[in-house]
């Protein structure tokens, strides 16, 4: 008597961690490619192969899901930063390659740069909080970098560097999107030649105590 066998279909099972990885790719992906208000949760859940509830039970809202979506972004950002400023030998190879390591990241991660630098189509007091908390995660890092090199410097003068630094990353990013020629190399001698001589102005003034400080209250 032969017994028949019920066909597997071979697919493994995803835990719940691989699922919520595979939806934050996915509505990455549509966030960044139709905007915010355009994306649909219908169309992010027929993607991954889940019922609309399903999706919901995962991140609550749509607004929920591009939180997370930020959030992530948010980490690999400062995961990629943090390792190109850890092999630096000097305070002028340190400030080059978190600024190249930037680029480069907006160049490798397109999607999650998208969702990054537009913010005016993500209305809502959550999503605004979120941006500015990417944007004070990246001047609290270039602050801490700058920390390590200048220690003498008073800290609102410190600050002060570093929310310009990162302003000019971003001005620098996005004049990019339309200068496809411009690398993630060159744009950072760019903003090097920009930056480093008064950085390095700094440095000699730290080394030569006779030529003052920069104490204004």
């Amino acid at each position: 008597m032969e017994i028949s066998q019920q066909p597997t279909s071979g697919r493994k099972r995803m835990s719940r961690a691989e699922r919520e990885q595979q939806i934050l790719e996915t509505a990455e992906e549509v966030f960044a490619t139709r905007g915010y208000q355009a994306a649909s949760m219908d169309d992010i859940a027929q993607r991954v192969g889940l019922s609309k509830p399903m999706l919901y039970e995962y991140f609550g809202s749509k607004e929920g899901l591009l939180l997370a979506c930020l959030e992530r972004a948010k980490r690999e950002l400062l995961e990629c930063t943090s390792a190109a400023a850890a092999s630096a030998s000097d305070p002028e190879q340190l400030l080059h390659d978190g600024l190249l390591a930037f680029f480069r990241f907006g160049e490798g991660h397109a999607q999650s740069w998208a969702l990054l630098r537009n913010e005016s189509a993500v209305p809502g007091t959550g999503l605004d909080t979120e941006l500015e908390a990417i944007r004070r995660q990246q001047v609290d890092f270039t602050a801490n970098m700058l920390r390590s090199s200048l220690p003498e410097t008073e800290e609102s003068r410190l600050e002060a560097f570093a929310e310009a630094i990162i302003g000019a990353c971003e001005r620098m990013a996005l004049w990019r999107e339309n200068r496809p020629e411009i690398t993630p190399e060159t744009v950072t001698d760019h903003l090097m030649a920009l930056i480093w001589p008064s950085l390095s102005g700094e440095l000699a003034q730290k080394d030569d105590p006779a030529s003052g400080s920069h104490d204004q209250g």
